[in-house]
């Protein structure tokens, strides 16, 4: 993916028309990342984000995907954005503090909407065998979550297996996904997103023929 969309995050701009992030900063941050880490402990299984966010965050950004970032994203975490996600770069850079991303490959965050034009897995940062933890960790928003079918699930945090239906994720996903798998440690942290709902791929999930 080309540095285009590295200035979604811009600098420098009047945000006093910008609506608020989270109804109560602290609370809100702690329950979100209550759900998150247990989304995380039990991939494939569907949370759902006590999201107390005071305004509906701009459109296309969802209101789990604003949650995230209003509780994962720093200063000390470049963000890249999809193209659809620029009319909620002003709202996430006064909110999170974090920088835009030159590309996706030194992003500590990926937000995308455009499910069916996201780059390659590969082109994010999948971290190295002493570092792990840098590497990227997507968030997709998707058509809706549904659970016990489609895709199975394997692996550490999952009783016998996981199935889950993320409407919208061409084939070529999760094709890719079984991929990364096997560069284990590395890899990508991957949170699918619709509306409040949530449903993690950890690294060591495995996608099971």
């Amino acid at each position: 993916m080309s540095a285009q969309v590295s200035s979604t995050v811009p600098s420098g701009h009047d945000y006093a028309d910008l609506v608020p992030g989270f109804a109560d900063p602290v609370r809100g941050a702690q329950a979100s990342f209550r759900v998150i880490l247990d989304a995380l402990a039990h991939p494939g299984r569907i949370e759902k984000l006590p999201v107390g966010l005071a305004a509906t965050p701009p459109a296309p950004l969802g209101v789990a995907a604003a949650a995230i970032a209003l509780t994962l994203c720093d200063i000390d975490t470049p963000i890249w954005l999809d193209a659809p996600l620029a009319a909620a770069s002003r709202y996430l850079s006064f909110h999170c503090g974090a920088p835009a991303a030159p590309n996706s490959a030194h992003a500590s965050f990926a937000f995308a909407t455009n499910s069916a034009a996201l780059p390659s897995l590969e082109s994010f940062a999948l971290g190295s065998d002493e570092y792990p933890d840098r590497s990227t960790t997507l968030v997709i928003e998707v058509g809706g979550l549904i659970p016990d079918r489609g895709i199975r699930l394997v692996g550490p945090g999952i009783r016998s297996e996981a199935l889950l239906s993320a409407l919208g994720l061409p084939a070529h996903f999760w094709e890719e996904r079984a991929a990364l798998a096997e560069l284990l440690p590395r890899g990508l942290d991957i949170i699918l997103v619709s509306g409040a709902e949530l449903a993690a791929l950890p690294r060591w999930a495995r996608v099971a023929p």
